[in-house]
């Protein structure tokens, strides 16, 4: 089953939405070349191992209907966004959902400013800066293993309402129980859900959506 398959099975997209998610190869091979955000190898498994792996956290929405509806509608920063993921992928897919793409360099931001203007997706806009500078609030906070939990929830604590959506890899047991301690989490407010479970490519054993509930 190639992505698409995989995607139409699970979501009813639209034909704006697949039509922007099959821009995406065109648009990241075209800036890849200029600013390297997706490392050269890489480049050929864009959905495989990039879309895909930004989508797994919709499709752990699925999971907890409630939770999906709420983030729908919701304010979300994707914190390190690189050149736009997880956020633009799910920008796509929560058109109704406002997205603020955060990293702090520069270059990165390019490559996520212009796929996104390219798109034309008005929920989402680009900044270039560090989280803690920014002044508002959102409702939840996305990120891809941009650090270790411990170092990653400082830099959002105060930022978010509801929840925060981590992909992360490996054996993060500890990494979870030192940052519950740390900041004194209620028992139960940290969920781990493996990717595994919906995409069954071996890249994905071990990769993991870490829900952080407020």
């Amino acid at each position: 089953m190639n992505w698409k398959e995989l995607l139409l099975a699970d979501f009813a997209l639209s034909d704006i939405q697949l039509s922007r998610l099959e821009a995406l190869d065109g648009l990241y091979r075209e800036w890849n070349a200029k600013i390297n955000v997706i490392s050269r190898k890489d480049i050929d498994a864009l959905y495989e191992h990039h879309v895909l792996h930004s989508l797994a956290i919709a499709r752990y929405l699925l999971t907890v209907p409630d939770l999906e509806k709420r983030f729908s509608g919701a304010s979300v920063l994707d914190l390190g966004t690189g050149g736009g993921f997880p956020g633009i992928p799910l920008a796509i897919l929560y058109p109704s959902a406002r997205f603020v793409l955060c990293d702090s360099v520069g270059k990165k931001t390019i490559v996520a400013q212009a796929v996104a203007s390219a798109l034309q997706l008005e929920n989402v806009r680009v900044v270039n800066a560090r989280a803690e500078s920014l002044p508002e609030t959102f409702d939840f906070v996305v990120s891809r293993a941009v650090a270790s939990l411990p170092d990653f929830f400082p830099w959002v604590k105060g930022k978010y309402t509801q929840g925060i959506l981590y992909l992360k890899g490996g054996d993060v047991n500890e990494e979870i129980a030192l940052m519950m301690a740390r900041h004194k989490m209620a028992r139960g407010s940290v969920h781990t859900w493996p990717v595994s479970a919906w995409l069954q490519d071996p890249w994905y054993e071990g990769k993991l959506i870490i829900h952080i509930e407020k």
